[in-house]
């Protein structure tokens, strides 16, 4: 199982503080925030890691380096100095990520999700009737409607209206073949991508209710440090 770490973003929320560092780069008790996506994939089993940038991405080559020291292997997928969107930046990545199902993980947002747990279903996305396994969580304050619906059986409505709203974690699975015919290079969103899946019942999902935090303000950024080093 290979994971793509997504830490392109110019993090336009957190300036002054992104402006001479990446965000996944931002102190999280005591140490860059994408850490804890890494440490706890490697504690999870999976130790192939694709990690895009485009912002300031030499620092963050320069900071982890090829993963050893973290007992993964990591290999860059560099955008350059326009970030590809979410869509565009796997479909960028896949030469990296292989044929089989990964993950992909938001490098912003501070979670317990069980890695090991979501990695263990890939065998259940078959490429054509199974396309997509998204993550979902209690709608936050700056998200109140929700992005999806979760339906009882765990089919996942591009309407929030339809079952149980929920917001995208920014966490998923995902076969190659949700990205079959994207160029690599171009800029696209992947909610459009997923919706057009969702409307031919091809995305499923689940429920998280441990910990998760949108890390995109440094409002957001204070509360996940406290977090972080409650935990420590």
């Amino acid at each position: 199982m290979r994971a793509m770490i997504l830490a392109a973003g110019r993090g336009e929320r957190m300036r002054p503080l992104t402006d001479h560092c990446p965000k996944p780069l931002l102190d999280v008790g005591g140490e860059p925030l994408i850490l804890w996506h890494i440490r706890r994939l490697a504690a999870s089993g999976v130790r192939e890691i694709v990690i895009n940038h485009a912002w300031l991405g030499r620092l963050i080559e320069e900071r982890l380096g090829d993963g050893a020291a973290y007992g993964v292997s990591i290999r860059y997928s560099a955008e350059g100095d326009r970030a590809l969107e979410t869509a565009g930046g796997i479909a960028t990545a896949l030469p990296l990520l292989g044929d089989a199902p990964f993950l992909v993980i938001n490098g912003d947002v501070l979670t317990d999700i069980d890695f090991a747990a979501l990695a263990a279903q890939a065998g259940a996305l078959d490429g054509v009737h199974a396309l997509a396994r998204l993550v979902l969580v209690g709608n936050p304050a700056h998200n109140a409607k929700g992005d999806f619906g979760l339906q009882p059986g765990g089919r996942v409505s591009a309407d929030p209206l339809e079952g149980t709203g929920l917001t995208f974690s920014g966490v998923g699975l995902y076969h190659p073949a949700l990205f079959a015919g994207m160029p690599a290079g171009e800029p696209a969103k992947l909610a459009p991508l997923l919706r057009g899946a969702m409307a031919k019942g091809r995305v499923s999902g689940e429920r998280h209710d441990g910990l998760w935090l949108d890390v995109g303000t440094p409002e957001r950024l204070l509360e996940a440090d406290a977090i972080a080093r409650a935990r420590a």
